[in-house]
């Protein structure tokens, strides 16, 4: 059947119905059902890992994949293994419904404050077909029904995940359209979808900096903001040496493709010149092209001036932004102005500039000695995430459980009026 717009229209209306019919469901799944969901969820990712391969190369296989999503899309062996493990660890977490305080009022009214379900989540989100499992899985341990809109480039993979996920579900007994992959990728499906008031509870975009200021502009159901991450490295003037290396090389090489990778290295200047010639050649060897401002083009003459607009971007490539300054206040002030809030790190030995740093630094996650690389839902403990909300209302910083949880009071008398 030719696609029309009304056939868009009536795919994405109906999948959005027979999630919101899932969702109490959902909801009313006992925490014994939900982690046995999860449980077989690894169990068939494992068994079904060459399926999952296939349909994975299928997707590297276009030429419509830019080269720097590849590295993105890719699912090996140790990434699945990964995914599972995360599975497996998400279920050992504690269940996070029906937490809360309960307290007794003077007139004897007894009230609990409890967490509840969001009802029917969706997450758009670019070529990354963990993504999938992750948002499912999380989703799945709070009680939530969830619509996938995963990018063209991944959509051979998300199939395969998409229908073991389902599987996951019915053999735990619960619905099915739990989990829903929207097969529609075509921008007037995805538009449609961001107005479906009164279906979706809440919208999570997960990607580049594009995709993220779309859904913002143009969603007409609540929407928790991810952000692009323009993530800064600052090495201060008591940095030790040794240290600030490794870890700015970490920050910048080990993946550089993911949005807590570092994009700015800001230097102080009683340091600068001792160390920037050590980091440029701890990179070299990983072909990371360095651009720099007029200060460090002075220490470093033979790399690329950078210009105002490459401090405000976020590469996703191994391409790496420097400014040398002058004192810490400016540093924060430069990464203050041009991140996107989502992760920062100090090298030093000084205690009052790290404790300064993170006091005035206005991002979700802020490091003292660590690399940027460590914002991530399973390296916080959280099992796995949804996002790296770069927001200040209801979620902040990698979004585990606890974010795709709303609350409810429970009120009980014995006859009170008013």
């Amino acid at each position: 059947m030719e696609t029309t717009e009304k056939n868009i229209a009536e795919y994405i209306k109906d999948i959005c119905v027979r999630a919101k019919k899932a969702a109490p469901e959902m909801a009313k799944a006992t925490a014994g059902q939900r982690n046995l969901a999860l449980e077989n969820a690894a169990k068939l990712l494992r068994l079904e890992r060459e399926a999952v391969k296939a349909a994975n190369d299928l997707d590297m296989a276009s030429p419509a994949v830019p080269a720097k999503m590849l590295d993105r899309l890719k699912l090996t062996d140790a990434r699945i293994d990964g995914i599972a493990d995360a599975l497996e660890d998400l279920c050992r977490l504690p269940d996070p419904l029906g937490r809360g305080e309960t307290w007794t009022r003077p007139n004897g009214l007894r009230i609990s404050n409890v967490s509840v379900p969001l009802g029917v989540a969706a997450i758009i989100y670019e070529a990354r077909p963990n993504v999938t499992f992750d948002a499912a899985a999380l989703c799945i341990k709070t009680g939530n029904a969830v619509l996938l809109r995963g990018g063209k480039e991944a959509i051979c993979t998300n199939r395969v995940l998409a229908e073991l996920l389902r599987r996951a579900l019915s053999e735990a007994g619960m619905p099915a359209d739990g989990v829903i992959l929207v097969d529609d990728t075509s921008r007037e499906g995805t538009q449609l979808l961001m107005g479906m008031r009164g279906y979706i509870d809440v919208l999570v975009p997960r990607g580049g900096a594009g995709l993220i200021r779309s859904v913002v502009e143009n969603a007409r159901v609540p929407v928790i903001e991810t952000g692009a991450g323009n993530c800064h490295v600052y090495i201060d003037r008591a940095a030790d040496m040794e240290k600030a290396v490794k870890i700015a090389v970490n920050a910048k090489v080990s993946r550089p493709s993911v949005c807590n990778a570092a994009e700015n290295l800001i230097v102080h200047k009683d340091i600068a010149e001792a160390f920037l010639p050590k980091f440029a050649e701890a990179v070299k060897e990983y072909g990371v092209e360095l651009r720099g401002c007029e200060r460090t083009l002075a220490i470093l003459p033979d790399i690329t001036k950078a210009t105002d607009e490459d401090f405000f971007t976020e590469y996703n490539d191994l391409i790496l932004s420097i400014k040398v300054m002058d004192t810490l206040e400016e540093a924060i002030a430069h990464i203050n102005l041009h991140s996107t809030s989502h992760s920062e790190a100090i090298v030093t030995e000084d205690r009052n500039a790290a404790d300064i740093f993170k006091r005035d630094i206005d991002s979700a996650a802020v490091y003292v000695n660590a690399s940027t690389r460590f914002t991530d839902g399973g390296e916080f403990g959280f099992g796995a995430e949804l996002g790296i909300s770069t927001q200040k209302m209801h979620a902040r910083g990698p979004m585990g459980l606890d974010a795709l949880t709303s609350r409810k009071y429970l009120i009980e008398g014995d006859g009170q009026t008013r």
